[in-house]
């Protein structure tokens, strides 16, 4: 036992264990992705902001100041621009917060689980039961466990990671690997329900061939879910690991 200077016995000290202190560093990363997830500015990688909007907030000539900050050009009037950009921070400034897809019950979660044949890492079904239920996220943005959702102003529903599993299982891919969003092109995000840590790896459909193994598309592993949200919460790309 340690001594105080005045001799006095010091009162041992209990360190949290590695569960607590994980719990609390989960629940920090639920409230980052709850921060990011309801704003609209910040929900995706890249945002839709009018044309007119720009020009009559800064003028005709801050489209060719901002012209390699534009992702793409929609038809409906608008410009596509990276999160967190002054123009995107200005325009959602007063739009209303919360999440597109509200967060969905524990019940939810377990008719998805019995779909996917495995349970989903805690932090997932934190993440669905707290934050949203997809729609927010790297990329894309993440896939919802359950069907039917449908964004406003979109003709079709948001992609249902239950639905897209049970698709890739009949193609050959390995059952646990679990879909959470695209990447682009031929690339997915997926995320292990079996390895240590749910380490998230980036797949490329083009990758391999008929007749080979899914592991042939394997192009990134990122070491674990957490440290990917993370990536992602704290504003940063998930690509840039990869690139």
């Amino acid at each position: 036992m340690t001594s105080s200077p005045y001799g006095v016995p010091a009162p041992l000290r209990h360190e949290p264990s590695p569960e607590t202190r994980q719990e609390a560093d989960d629940d920090a990363l639920i409230k980052a992705l709850q921060d990011r997830a309801w704003d609209p500015g910040l929900r995706f990688d890249r945002v839709d902001v009018p044309v007119a909007w720009i020009i009559e907030r800064y003028g005709k000539h801050r489209l060719e100041q901002i012209r390699n900050d534009i992702v793409s050009y929609g038809s409906d009037g608008t410009v596509e621009l990276r999160a967190e950009t002054e123009e995107v921070t200005d325009y959602y400034a007063d739009a209303p917060r919360g999440p597109l897809f509200p967060p969905i019950s524990l019940p939810d979660i377990e008719k998805a689980e019995h779909r996917i044949g495995r349970r989903l890492p805690e932090l997932l079904r934190r993440l669905y039961t707290e934050v949203a239920n997809g729609e927010f996220g790297p990329d894309g943005g993440l896939a919802s466990p359950t069907d039917g959702n449908r964004a406003p102003g979109h003709v079709r529903d948001w992609p249902c990671a239950a639905s897209v599993h049970e698709r890739n299982l009949s193609e050959g891919m390995p059952a646990s690997w679990l879909f959470l969003t695209y990447g682009g092109c031929t690339m997915e995000w997926h995320v292990s329900l079996s390895a240590v840590d749910n380490p998230v790896l980036l797949y490329d459909a083009d990758g391999y061939t008929f007749g080979e193994g899914p592991h042939d598309g394997l192009r990134h592993a990122t070491a674990s879910l957490r440290k990917w949200l993370w990536t992602w919460a704290d504003g940063g790309d998930v690509w840039d690991e990869v690139l």
